[in-house]
């Protein structure tokens, strides 16, 4: 008979001396956006101007709220490769839907949730591969990223379908309280994002199947269902993502979200969550969005190379994860 789940996850010294480096690792992260931003101060002066620091904003809010599930994803030790494709997919559907048949604010709603529900089925598509059959992750989203890719692209005949009613734009241009829509959205997604990692029952058992999942098994813990919820959830913060960009865009365009998947899994590793998974937090999440939305806008103003601009974030992200290896507790989460 299995016992029943624990709700508390207790900690080994090891672990112990992990979480503390992360929270150094954290503060050091603050301090290169800090250092960063005065660097690229002094190459571009208007890097501090208003309208620059709201592009920067703008820029972070997409990634932010893909990088909220995929900071979920990466916890239970699995990757999702497929979120540029299926944002782009779930953008064209909300358009398609919002623009045809005259339905005006109900045709908006009905295309916002349709695209919801787009990146639900991806979503609970990729998680019964993953968690069910055993695909690996790798592989399922891989495969995802070239089918919903070829979808966005039949289902628009190759064309970006404009010509949408004012009200689509709200998502992605409107302000309250002069704040840009998609930023309150971001930060309200990274608020629930973290209180469901850190004050939720089922946050601690992504913690403790990324940390050692054969052991969350016997402890009782349902890792199958864990990671498919995981997996869900990210979904539909990728199709709400896909909506917003399409918002953004004022259009469904099929190419959207070309190589989203780099700037998020950078974000994430760099924030310090641990590709191998039981290691990392929403928060440092966030930092690391910012910091690669700073790195991003700095390079363009400095008037860096578009092709230099990804090899330098290819060597951060290859630094994240090697400051992750030198750091690895030799601990596991147990429950």
């Amino acid at each position: 008979m299995k016992n029943k789940p624990s709700s508390t996850i207790h900690y080994p010294l090891s672990t112990i001396h992990y979480l503390q480096w992360q929270r150094v690792a954290e503060y050091a992260i603050v301090v290169a956006i800090v250092l960063e931003s005065i660097v690229f101060a002094v190459i571009a002066p208007q890097f501090f101007s208003v309208p620059n620091l709201i592009n920067v904003a703008l820029s972070i809010a997409i990634t932010g709220i893909l990088a909220v599930g995929m900071t979920g994803v990466i916890l239970t030790g699995g990757i999702d490769l497929s979120i540029g494709s299926v944002a782009a997919l779930a953008g064209v559907v909300a358009a398609l839907i919002a623009g045809g048949g005259g339905m005006g604010g109900n045709g908006v709603l009905l295309g916002g949730i349709a695209a919801l529900g787009v990146g639900l089925v991806v979503g609970l598509f990729n998680g019964v591969m993953i968690a069910r059959f055993r695909v690996p992750p790798f592989v399922v989203t891989l495969a995802m990223l070239t089918i919903c890719r070829g979808l966005a692209f039949i289902v628009t005949g190759g064309r970006s379908i404009g010509n949408l009613p004012p009200s689509f734009g709200f998502l992605g241009r409107e302000r309250v309280l002069g704040v840009p829509v998609p930023v309150v959205i971001m930060l309200v997604v990274f608020a629930v994002g973290w209180f469901v990692l850190k004050r939720m029952t089922f946050g601690r058992y992504v913690y403790a199947v990324g940390g050692n999942r054969e052991a969350s098994f016997l402890a009782g813990v349902n890792t199958k269902r864990v990671t498919l919820l995981v997996y869900v959830l990210n979904g539909l913060l990728v199709g709400l993502a896909g909506v917003v960009l399409a918002s953004r865009l004022g259009a469904g365009v099929p190419n959207a979200g070309l190589q989203y998947e780099l700037d998020v899994i950078a974000a994430v590793v760099v924030g310090g969550t641990s590709l191998s998974g039981g290691r990392g937090s929403v928060i440092g999440t966030l930092w690391g969005a910012i910091f690669i939305g700073v790195l991003n806008n700095g390079m363009n103003l400095a008037g860096i190379d578009p092709y230099m601009q990804r090899i330098a974030l290819g060597v951060v992200i290859l630094l994240a994860v090697l400051a992750d290896q030198l750091n690895k507790s030799p601990g596991e989460l147990k429950t």
